[in-house]
């Protein structure tokens, strides 16, 4: 945690994570600041990077993305151009939620929403399978969610399991 942010910045970015749409006097009643401080603060924050951007929460269902799916991806070759290819490859295909590069067994994790099975299945056979970067393709049907990314953990006062802190 960067030691510029001070308690009120942390309950700023709390509640903000919360609701991005709160104005500067919403903000101030939550957090005890008048509105010009709220605003002076959320500038920084923006400036400094805190905060990235601001976006809806879209329900993926209602668009008709009724299949979400965890797909493990073994590249065919690992060389920097083969992993550059793969990562050109996924930041240009709308389906994949997330996607992360991995140690272990597996090099990446992709997570990707698409419309029921046949989606799925054009999603592997004829993006994934095909294309010359890619030797295996392991793919995770998502059953149940149990939570979803609901904002990182502000560290305000209260106790972290894990990591030390008390």
């Amino acid at each position: 945690m960067d030691e510029q942010l001070d308690k009120l910045d942390l309950r700023l970015l709390e509640e903000l994570q919360k609701d991005g749409r709160l104005t500067n006097n919403e903000l101030g009643e939550r957090i005890a600041l008048s509105p010009s401080q709220c605003s002076r603060r959320r500038t920084r924050l923006e400036a400094e990077g805190y905060i990235r951007s601001y976006q809806a929460n879209l329900d993926r269902q209602k668009l008709g993305l009724d299949m979400l799916v965890v797909i493990s991806v073994t590249l065919a070759t690992h060389n920097r151009d083969n992993a550059r290819r793969f990562s050109q490859l996924i930041n240009g295909l709308p389906e994949v939620l997330e996607a992360y590069a991995l140690t272990g067994e597996m090099d990446y994790h992709l997570k990707v929403a698409t419309r029921g099975l046949a989606g799925l299945s054009r999603f592997v056979n004829d993006v994934l399978l095909p294309h010359e970067s890619v030797q295996h393709v392991k793919t995770s049907i998502v059953l149940d969610t149990l939570k979803t990314f609901e904002g990182f953990p502000v560290p305000l006062s209260h106790t972290w399991h894990g990591d030390g802190m008390r």
